[in-house]
């Protein structure tokens, strides 16, 4: 009798997936890069600074340039990951203060090449969403 019991649980646990190795599952979800790692504020941010750049929330555009601005960020979010996107504005802000300063931002390669990234991801999503 306690034969057949431990045989039971024994084929349940193997029919429960309970033997199959987590491990590929992580090194799966580590590898793809998710489009939607942006934090939400930063997403909010990013949308009512490009609201307010093209004319606020009054007006007959307000409401197409909520949704044209949100699309702008998604479209960000296919080219850069949220870190670079954070890195690239933060060398794009730092590398306006003068002198020697601002070189430690304007100046390295990995400086010119995000801004560069960032600059061309956002030509992309201005040519895919359609902000007034």
């Amino acid at each position: 009798m306690n034969k057949k019991i431990i045989l039971s649980v024994a084929l349940l646990t193997l029919m429960s997936g309970c033997t199959t190795a987590p491990e590929k599952e992580l090194e799966k979800k580590q590898q793809t890069t998710f489009v939607n790692d942006y934090p939400t504020r930063d997403r909010v941010e990013y949308v009512f600074n490009c609201i307010a750049k093209h004319g606020g929330l009054t007006g007959s555009k307000a409401f197409i340039n909520q949704y044209a601005c949100g699309c702008k960020i998604d479209k960000i979010a296919e080219k850069l990951t949220f870190i670079e996107y954070e890195d690239a504005r933060t060398f794009s802000y730092l590398k306006k203060i003068p002198g020697e300063k601002g070189g430690a931002f304007r100046d390295p390669a990995q400086s010119k090449d995000l801004r560069t990234r960032l600059k061309e991801a956002e030509k992309y999503a201005e040519s895919q969403c359609f902000v007034m």
